[in-house]
């Protein structure tokens, strides 16, 4: 089956160069005529470096020092010159002409709009503060999420992947600015192309025109109750006036192991054991064999792919754009990867006059995930197997290890299934009524529907299956459906006075409703694997009354009245008031409603009049902004008694369900409030060859969601979810952009961010309810080792806490420090003597990115590294460990940790200092020159490197962990291989 599919891939990708071959000789640069001309500004002086390009191709060049350039071009094709601090300009090519081109001076970055709650504005005229990523930015080559292709570029936004920087069915974990809460979601709210909750699984990275990051509270308030962890807007590519175009992206991409765990070789095991200066030599067994268990878990074939066509065309009153994908994503594991199909289509029509907009969007995603491997307790399994001990049996089926806690992972990847195929359809209109010059309103409606299926199922000679159900198989269904509802009216009005005076004023009500519905069922005791899965009732445990079900049902529903006013005076003084009123389901009787206001100001100092003569700086703007937001990302009925099931009892022969309450009412349960204020400074030097902004911010959490333990009576349950506490946050934020050298046939820009932040749980108590600390990061077995992270009252978050390491005694045991500062054995430690000991948060993050261009060729290089945090290297502190023998064990074990024969224990010893940087992407391109008018309008091939390098102390496989919400800086025992990512991509445009 396998050679199957692996000839379907050659015959693709053969046809697939085919193609390219084909285009690449049918439109070679042809002759044209010859065009010349010099390019000057306002004061007469020549403009270098001055890009002119032939519109709708890839022809281009640009203009020496005394601004002239000569071009080959056919009649009829128009010219655009496009130059840094100049507004662009286009003319219309005629035979054997001359060109004299005049540009004007202009800032266009400050005419460039970013998307905002609601609208969009001007650059110049932002007052908050926003990031923008534009296409032309993203990271380069293929991406497991959308959110990938702007890692790294926008400071304060931290984007990991936890279990594998490449495991294709591992979703990305995202924060801004740091912890705003302590049991409601800590993730940015999504919004793509208006509609607030939309799912990443629907966008593909050439589908995506930009993302809006909005980061302080006065951009988020708009959103209200989701806004806390701030909103990230993204827009898709829509359609444009002109012909009919087609586009076709593909990429083919392998992974590599860049770095796996070091153990012991059958050789290095035998050695061991027989060594007369091993003490535990008594434990290790020689069964005869020579394994790699996590080699076997590797899928070296691996190969990804993915095809995106593109269609778009239309008139200015009404277009479209249509796009196809199929990817088929397989990663560095075994049976660990995904497909998928699906489109997109959007269509902007106007009417009455232009007078009415009506603008679509629908689109589709099937994803098939096999769940099967990757499991992170498989390559647990794997790193601990005796390298000696056989797979298979002599029989050749499969040798089923003993004990609870060790199995063969290389059986279970073959005994057993996990499936899943997720179902997305996501559509919305607007339509827009332009009422009066000025004044619009609009509509927007969107529906969204989320859908999955999960199949599980374990053979009868699985190990699951002998231990738990007697050898008869085990069979597993779930489903569940999420429909999000949400319909938008708007009113915006837009007037400029005494042409000084501008307003824009924007109105409106949000109302959107969720429902969410699963349901589970398993059965076993299979007497036959043929079923599987797709015959419940074939289990005999059904009739034994041994089989599970389940099913829930919950929604919940937001109401909102919203506005915001945007003031600007002559360019020079700017202001911006939103008031959100918002009211949700989640919360108490009493507190069901909230209200979410933001002011913000900006001045354009470099408008004023005693700028004029400052002629290095281009742009200068001060801004300052306040808002306050909310969080309802928690469970639904929090605020209810909500009933449950209990105990069954015996009456009469016949057995009854009881019912009792699962959770204590709370009619004062209400929003978390974040209430932030930020002040930055946006710059362009130098005719905008340097750009940037700086802010600093500062943010208070208050009104803490957390469960809190309670009196049993008066309250029915032992915990109640309530409303304590507050967390501070506050941090710098610098991003620079800018032109380094731009010649004739070379050009070099960089991008460079970096972001402090800092954090504190301000408290976690009131008068009502108390508590001294949360702990979190329960570390695993063997030996009762306890939470790893310890939040405190008036500390910062991500602090480690437990013993301080003081030396190892003469035979290899553990001493420790007490409080008192003397030394003391494992079993003479008690709670008191345990400290703080590290902390797992990232206090810095940076980013530099380079771009090169020589002529047609292209160079992108981006490096990636945070600093100043620990990581807790579980790995080490369970498999370097001699004591763990006769399982396998690292070989660092016998070097670096050589002295130690105690069991494991969590200390400080085991935290390592974190700090890395990592060269994260590197892409080589070539835009294949084409004449104008040809069929092709563009070629464009590529070559990419992912996570290519980590420079770091850390011992581990990756010093970057999970470092958003609260379990910090922990690298677990999942053992998921590293991998470099080798792309090689086409983009074709006709």
């Amino acid at each position: 089956m396998k050679r199957v599919f692996l000839t379907r891939q050659g015959l693709l990708c053969r046809l697939v160069i085919s193609c390219m071959l084909l285009l690449f000789f049918g439109s070679l640069r042809g002759q044209g005529d010859l065009v010349s001309g010099v390019v000057k500004d306002e004061k007469g002086q020549p403009v270098p470096s001055v890009t002119v390009s032939v519109k709708g191709s890839t022809v281009k060049t640009i203009t020496n020092d005394e601004g002239q350039f000569e071009l080959k071009v056919s009649p009829g094709n128009t010219l655009v010159f496009t130059a840094i601090g100049y507004g662009s300009q286009e003319l219309a090519v005629r035979q054997n002409s001359r060109l004299n081109v005049t540009l004007n001076e202009s800032t266009k970055s400050l005419q460039d709009v970013v998307v905002v709650g609601y609208g969009t504005q001007k650059t110049a005229e932002v007052t908050s503060s926003i990031a923008r990523v534009k296409a032309a930015d993203f990271n380069q080559g293929g991406v497991q999420s959308p959110l990938d292709l702007i890692r790294g570029r926008v400071a304060g936004l931290t984007i990991t992947r936890p279990g594998g920087n490449n495991n294709p069915n591992s979703a990305s974990s995202i924060q801004l600015r740091g912890v705003t809460s302590l049991s409601g979601g800590n993730d940015p709210l999504i919004v793509i192309d208006g509609v607030p909750g939309g799912s990443l699984n629907l966008l593909q990275q050439d589908d995506i025109e930009s993302f809006d990051v909005l980061k302080d509270g006065s951009a988020a308030a708009i959103y209200g109750t989701r806004g806390n962890a701030g909103v990230i807007l993204i827009t898709t590519k829509k359609g444009k006036a002109g012909d009919p175009q087609y586009s076709y992206s593909t990429y083919f991409s392998k992974d590599y192991i860049r770095k796996k765990p070091e153990v012991l070789s059958a050789a290095d095991y035998r050695k061991l054991k027989a060594d007369p200066a091993n003490p535990y030599a008594g434990l290790m067994t020689d069964q005869g064999a020579d394994e790699d268990y996590y080699s076997q878990l590797i899928n070296k074939n691996n190969l990804t792919q993915y095809h995106n066509f593109t269609a778009s065309g239309g008139s200015a009153k009404s277009n479209y754009r249509a796009s196809l994908l199929y990817s088929d994503n397989e990663g560095i594991a075994a049976q660990n990867g995904n497909t998928q199909y699906g489109g997109r289509i959007s269509v902007n029509q106007k009417g009455l006059k232009d007078r009415l907009t009506l603008q679509m969007n629908l689109s589709t995603n099937v994803r098939k995930e096999n769940l099967n491997g990757g499991n992170t307790g498989d390559f647990e399994q794997a790193v601990q197997q005796n390298p000696t001990q056989p797979i298979f049996n002599p029989d050749g089926t499969y040798n089923v290890l003993t004990g609870t806690s060790y199995y063969n992972p290389v059986a279970r990847l073959q005994q057993e299934k996990d499936s899943r195929e997720r179902t997305l359809l996501s559509g919305d209109a607007k339509m827009t009524l332009l009422i009066l010059p000025g004044l619009k309103a609009s509509l927007m409606g969107a529906i969204i529907r989320n859908s999955s299926l999960e199949d599980q199922y374990k053979d009868r000679d699985s190990k699951s299956s002998l231990d738990s159900y007697r050898g008869g198989g085990y069979a597993y269904k779930y489903s569940d459906l999420l429909v999000d509802r949400t319909l938008e009216p708007t009113i915006e009005y837009s007037r400029t006075f005494r042409e000084k005076h501008t307003i824009n004023a924007v109105g409106g009500y949000s109302f959107q409703d969720e429902a969410f519905q699963k349901f589970s069922a398993a059965n076993s005791g299979y007497l036959t694997d043929a079923f599987q899965e797709n015959n419940l009732g074939a289990g005999t445990d059904l009739t034994a009354g041994k089989a599970s079900e389940s099913s829930s049902r919950s929604g919940s529903r937001l109401i909102a009245f919203f506005g915001r006013v945007n003031y600007n005076f002559s360019e020079k003084y700017l202001a911006s008031f939103i008031l959100r009123h918002e009211g949700s389901s989640r919360f108490g009787a009493d507190h069901k409603w909230g209200n979410f206001p933001a002011v913000s100001a900006g001045w354009n100092i470099s408008k004023e009049n005693f700028m004029s003569g400052i002629k290095p700086v281009t742009n200068l703007k001060l801004r300052a902004g306040y808002g306050i937001t909310g969080n309802q990302d928690i469970a639904n009925y929090q605020s209810l008694v909500t009933l449950g099931t209990g105990g069954q009892y015996l009456n009469n022969g016949i057995w009854f369900q009881t019912y009792g309450p699962n959770n204590n009412p709370n009619p004062n349960l209400r929003w978390e409030k974040k209430k932030e204020f930020n002040i930055g400074l946006d710059f362009a030097l130098f005719e905008s060859r340097l750009s940037g902004s700086l802010d600093v911010y500062k943010r208070k959490t208050e009104d803490l969601l957390a469960s809190y333990n309670t009196q049993v009576p008066p309250f029915v349950t032992p915990t109640v979810y309530t409303n304590v506490g507050s967390i501070d946050n506050h941090g710098i934020e610098l991003a620079l952009q800018g032109v380094i050298l731009k010649k004739r046939d070379f050009s070099w820009s960089a991008t460079f961010t970096v972001n402090y932040q800092a954090n504190k749980l301000a408290s976690i108590s009131n008068d009502v309810f108390k508590a001294s600390y949360f702990e979190y990061g329960n570390l695993p077995a063997p030996g009762s080792l306890g939470n790893a992270i310890r939040t405190q009252e008036g500390a910062p978050l991500g602090q480690f806490y437990g013993k301080r390491f003081a030396g190892f005694d003469q035979n290899g045991k553990w001493l420790f420090y007490k409080a008192d500062g003397s030394k003391a054995t494992t079993s003479q430690m008690t709670t008191q003597d345990l400290a703080y000991i590290g902390n797992g948060v990232p206090k810095y993050m940076a980013s530099l990115g380079s771009r090169f261009t020589y002529r047609s060729f292209d160079l992108s290089v981006f490096f990636r590294s945070k600093f100043k945090f620990d990581v807790l290297n579980l790995p080490d502190m369970y498999f370097a460990n001699k004591k763990w023998l006769g399982n396998n064990i690292l070989k660092r074990a016998l070097t670096t940790y050589g002295q130690i024969l105690d069991d494991p224990q969590y200390s400080n010893y085991y935290l390592q200092k974190g700090d890395f940087i990592k060269l994260d992407n590197v892409t080589v391109g070539y835009n294949l020159p084409l004449r104008p008018g040809a069929m092709i309008r563009s070629f464009r091939v590529y070559a990419s490197g992912q996570n290519l390098a980590c420079f770091t102390g850390y011992k581990g496989l990756d010093p970057e962990q999970e470092d958003t919400g609260l379990t910090t800086g922990i690298d677990n025992r999942g053992f998921y291989p590293q991998t470099r990512t080798f792309t090689l991509g086409l983009n074709i445009g006709f």
